[in-house]
């Protein structure tokens, strides 16, 4: 039996708001041995990352914690309870002690100073050390995380790095003073799977190197699998279920569990939809959760997709004319030029390109960040313009057109943006923002009937005619992602490019939005492109599959031979990096 590094007893923190006040986390009590990696997983919400902050006494105002002990053993000495130790005494455990990887490496990382400076400044602030021996320590780190160049890196800004460097110079920050705790708050949310699994096998290795103790927060079960011993999964502020990694994931015993375990697209099976958590629980009258009876059994058998459907659906398709039609295309960005002004370099981000998209079709386009899948999107709307190649939507190549006929044609053609807070303007209510392209268009003659017509949308994406006057930031994530559906269908296009569009959400909103994404695009008949870097949810709602690398194509066909019998290595190499549970 491992000796415990931390031990939380009864905890519970409280925000208040007014009068009021709500319960986050619940008296909850866990504890995590030397050497031990636990996971933590649940819904946004569910009290992970509180918990998380809660350890490293970071929770702010209006939140409070309100009771139980977090005792942490430094080495053999006695424990201490953190949450009664001196401002001053807690400052130099945390980095020491126990260090953190934030969710966002973006927001977490000074965008003012270089990723070398940053983690420079940390190590001096906590050993001492002299400014050029803490930058010899940064360096020995960069190289210890795998970044490229490590002497190069240290002059690099976050916003000159990718998501996955950005990541890994976060976790160099983490592990400079040596702590004996890492809090990993999802580390790897909306990282491409092949810089996911890079990530996991970075935090292992060094978590074995440094023999360190780990909390790794996560949404998704399959994640935790790959690199944790014990799991604990929470749900509205409690503890519902914890175990081994193997015992969780083979005899999952609360229905919620059940439900997470359920809610990824399985990698064996066509379903009709993908299950959700209300498909296994129910709360009762006294707020205790129930699960319904035979549903793991019943659900899924209920889902599976005949094979003559599928047939059937392969055979329409074959007989479908294209709706859009892509030869040669190509979208070229300068990156050096001549003191002359002439263009010394490109940067080949959609390069000699060319395939169809079939009326009524889901075409899925999959590939890491920067591999060219958001500008090839934006490239056949023209908001990014293309260098060279056609785009013939619907007969005609719109490469030809004006900016007012282009603008016209925007009304059939519509994209749904990776990030909906950001596309969502935060002084409109989201009534507004679905009238909003009704009334660029010219469409329904009165603001009555607009009006009428944006509750109709709201009731086909699941949302309430009282959520007409809020604003966005009253919404969750998986909430602003219907909003923008709505806004997107309130123009009735014929053709949606889907960005991102579930990226970074809970994998129980995640298949929530794929349902809702596939019932519209039965009632309304829309043909569709579904962008995504994770290739288990491209094969689940698309019926033929593009693989992209370096802007070009590499591999194309229908969604289920791609993915059980991938020809190039790039998608081999995609598919060996998917999380594939126990």
């Amino acid at each position: 039996m491992l000796s415990t590094r931390v031990e939380i007893q009864d905890l519970e923190v409280t925000f208040r708001s007014g009068q009021t006040s709500a319960t986050a986390v619940n008296q909850i009590s866990l504890s995590v041995g030397k050497g031990e990696i636990v996971g933590v997983v649940g819904e946004s919400g569910s009290g992970k990352s509180v918990t998380a902050l809660s350890i490293m006494r970071l929770i702010d105002m209006p939140g409070a914690i309100s009771g139980g002990k977090i005792l942490y053993q430094a080495s053999d000495e006695t424990a201490v309870n953190l949450l009664q130790l001196p401002d001053a005494t807690m400052r130099s455990y945390r980095g020491n002690e126990i260090a953190m990887i934030f969710q966002e490496p973006m927001t977490a990382l000074n965008p003012l100073h270089t990723c070398g400076e940053q983690i420079t400044e940390a190590i001096r602030l906590h050993t001492g050390v002299s400014r050029r021996d803490a930058r010899k320590e940064v360096i020995s780190l960069f190289e210890k995380v795998k970044l490229p160049d490590p002497a190069g890196m240290m002059n690099r800004y976050p916003h000159e790095i990718s998501g996955g460097q950005k990541q890994r110079v976060m976790i160099a920050m983490a592990i400079s003073c040596h702590p004996r705790l890492l809090i990993a708050d999802e580390p790897t949310t909306a990282l491409d799977v092949t810089v996911q699994k890079a990530i996991l096998e970075l935090l292992r290795e060094l978590q074995q190197q440094m023999d360190m103790s780990v909390i790794f927060i996560t949404h998704d079960l399959g994640v935790v699998a790959e690199i944790a011993e014990r799991v604990v999964v929470m749900y509205k502020g409690n503890i519902v279920e914890e175990g081994t990694v193997k015992e969780v994931f083979l005899h999952p015993q609360h229905p919620y569990t059940k439900g997470l375990l359920a809610c990824r697209p399985p990698l064996d099976k066509r379903l009709s939809r993908l299950p959700v958590i209300r498909d296994f629980m129910e709360t009762d009258s006294r707020g205790q959760i129930h699960e319904k009876a035979g549903a793991i059994r019943d659900v899924m058998q209920s889902l599976v997709i005949p094979e003559a459907v599928l047939k059937q659906r392969e055979q329409q398709l074959a007989l479908a004319v294209p709706l859009l039609e892509v030869h040669q295309l190509k979208t070229w960005f300068p990156v050096k030029r001549s003191i002359t002004g002439k263009v010394l370099q490109w940067a080949r981000a959609v390069d000699d390109v060319s395939f169809q998209v079939m009326t009524g079709e889901t075409m899925g386009l999959v590939g890491e960040s920067g591999c060219g899948k958001t500008t090839l999107g934006r490239s056949l709307l023209r908001l990014a313009e293309p260098t060279a190649g056609s785009i013939v939507y619907k007969g005609q190549d719109i490469r030809s057109l004006s900016a007012a006929g282009m603008r016209a044609l925007r009304k059939d053609m519509q994209l749904i943006f990776q990030d909906p807070y950001a596309s969502l303007n935060p002084r409109k209510t989201i009534g507004a923002a679905i009238l909003e392209p009704m009334m660029v268009h010219g469409l329904y003659n009165t603001e009555q009937r607009r009006k009428a017509r944006v509750l109709e949308l709201l009731e086909k994406v699941n949302l309430l005619p009282e959520h007409f006057n809020r604003y966005p930031h009253e919404f969750s994530g998986g909430q602003r992602q219907r909003v923008v559906i709505a806004r997107a269908l309130a123009v009735e296009p014929s053709f949606i490019i889907c960005d991102e569009s579930v990226a970074a959400l809970d994998v129980s909103v995640q298949a929530q939005v794929l349902n809702l994404l596939i019932r519209l695009r039965e009632e309304l008949g829309f043909t569709c492109i579904f962008i995504s870097h994770d290739l288990s949810v491209v094969r689940f709602i698309s019926d033929r599959m593009m693989v992209m690398q370096k802007g070009k194509i590499v591999e194309q066909g229908a969604a289920d031979k791609v993915y059980n019998h991938p020809e190039n290595p790039y998608t081999q190499q995609l598919i060996a990096a998917i999380p594939k549970g126990i």
